[in-house]
């Protein structure tokens, strides 16, 4: 599948495919033995997925759509609620857990669009890594250089995979510090973080309330755009791009330049170059402020304490069942007092403050999604090594997390060169605005990809 959700509305719209027809080819990539489908997903909604198509193109064909995107198959993550099953977030833990009441209210504002939700995607274990890895349902393979094994991305890497692959035409995720992100930018596709308030966390497993949000990886700006707004429950209007002409755009010197290498560095580089020639005024700047984000955090920050607090009654009691590169991030929680919190809690309250008011005269920061290209799985295998990756991988997503920012990651690359992400940044609330420079960006990267 791999189109824009435009495209396929469009389609449907004009009676050249059906949703039934979509669904039947996203369940057939999944089972396909040859295929990714088995690491991708954790379950699969074959039954309620094409009873569903059917009803919207019946619906269809009687006038009385649910939206122009009723009958367009989707993932969700294994990490939110439907009614009558156990949410496991990724993991063996919660197997006996009780089943959700009621559909988490993102899913129930998919259904109500009429979107297909044709199964929940893998991903890591309870959403505590940017790196993708799963021992307990495997870890899907990135689509480049897949002989090789190389890491999705995470921790929504089934989202990405599902959509790489045409298993749907695009994931639900969640970012806490770059899971929709960071497997976008591994992978080539586009991922979304919100304003964390526009749409709501219910019934979605926390990692970090403080932190979390709710966000979408598909083939385009447009794609998450269209998702966005079915989630915030606003009306559902393509955004229009800004004219990239004047446009401040503000570089980044500090911290989320370091250790980048030469793949991103390059891209990247050809990427400023290009919105440049673009009319965008882009401009470097040192944003020192960002080198304070280690000693913040040194605790493990708010996914540590926030996390541990959830978890620690299943610790003791199941501890033995987590991923112990996970358990081992959780527990991580211990350090923090009730005045670590605090002052953490005041600390980025200031940081947020001293931050916004620097970054005031521009329309958005830009920098790499992250500074590295995917490694192979078998590259962390040392604990140690994927120790310093994961926190590599998250490090300049985070901060917009930390922010309380809104983000997008846009393909950069060209054919042939591995995956690299450019990341676009905006300040709190400021959703609307930078989905329209997006659109910009990346019609005007795209021209040379």
């Amino acid at each position: 599948m791999n189109r824009p959700l435009l495209h396929l509305a469009a389609e449907l719209s004009q009676g050249r495919t059906t949703s039934r027809a979509l669904v039947e080819d996203c369940l057939a990539r999944i089972s396909d033995p040859r295929g990714e489908g088995a690491r991708t997903f954790i379950k699969t909604y074959d039954v309620s997925a094409r009873a569903a198509a059917d009803a919207a193109d019946k619906m269809r064909g009687a006038g009385i759509a649910a939206s122009p995107y009723a009958g367009i198959p989707v993932s969700i993550k294994d990490l939110f609620d439907v009614a009558g099953e156990i949410t496991t977030a990724g993991s063996r833990v919660l197997a006996t857990a009780s089943p959700a009441i009621s559909d988490a209210p993102v899913i129930a504002r998919l259904r109500a669009a009429g979107l297909v939700i044709v199964g929940r995607t893998n991903m890591t274990e309870f959403a505590y890594s940017g790196l993708g890895l799963n021992p307990h349902y495997g870890t899907p393979r990135n689509p480049y250089d897949r002989d090789a094994g190389r890491i999705p991305g995470g921790s929504s890497s089934g989202a990405a995979i599902s959509v790489c692959d045409g298993m749907a035409a695009a994931g639900l995720g969640t970012d806490t510090g770059g899971s929709c992100r960071i497997p976008a930018a591994l992978t080539g596709t586009v991922g979304w973080k919100p304003t964390a308030k526009r749409i709501p966390l219910v019934g979605a497993l926390p990692l970090a309330t403080s932190l979390d949000s709710i966000g979408g990886i598909a083939p385009s700006v447009s794609c998450c755009a269209i998702m966005d707004a079915i989630l915030a429950g606003e009306p559902l209007l393509a955004p229009q791009a800004f004219p990239l002409k004047g446009l401040r755009l503000a570089v980044p010197q500090s911290l989320v330049m370091e250790d980048v290498d030469s793949t991103v560095a390059t891209a990247f580089a050809r990427a400023l170059a290009t919105l440049s020639s673009g009319g965008a005024l882009v401009q470097d700047i040192a944003l020192k402020e960002l080198l304070e984000l280690p000693a913040i955090n040194a605790k493990g920050g708010f996914p540590a304490a926030e996390a541990y607090a959830w978890h620690r009654h299943l610790l003791a009691s199941k501890g033995a069942d987590y991923d112990p590169r996970v358990k081992v991030r959780i527990e991580k929680g211990v350090q923090q007092s009730a005045a670590d919190y605090i002052d953490l809690c005041a600390a980025r309250k200031d940081f947020m403050r001293r931050v916004d008011a620097l970054c005031s005269p521009f329309d958005a920061l830009i920098l790499p999604t992250v500074p590295i290209v995917a490694p192979t799985i078998g590259e962390l295998a040392d604990d140690q090594e994927y120790g310093r990756v994961n926190l590599l991988m998250l490090r300049n997503p985070t901060v917009v997390n930390f922010l309380d920012g809104c983000a997008i990651s846009i393909p950069c690359h060209v054919p042939g060169e591995a995956p690299v992400g450019l990341m676009l940044v905006g300040r709190h609330g400021a959703d609307h605005r930078l989905f329209s420079i997006a659109l910009a960006m990346e019609k005007l990267l795209s021209e040379y990809r």
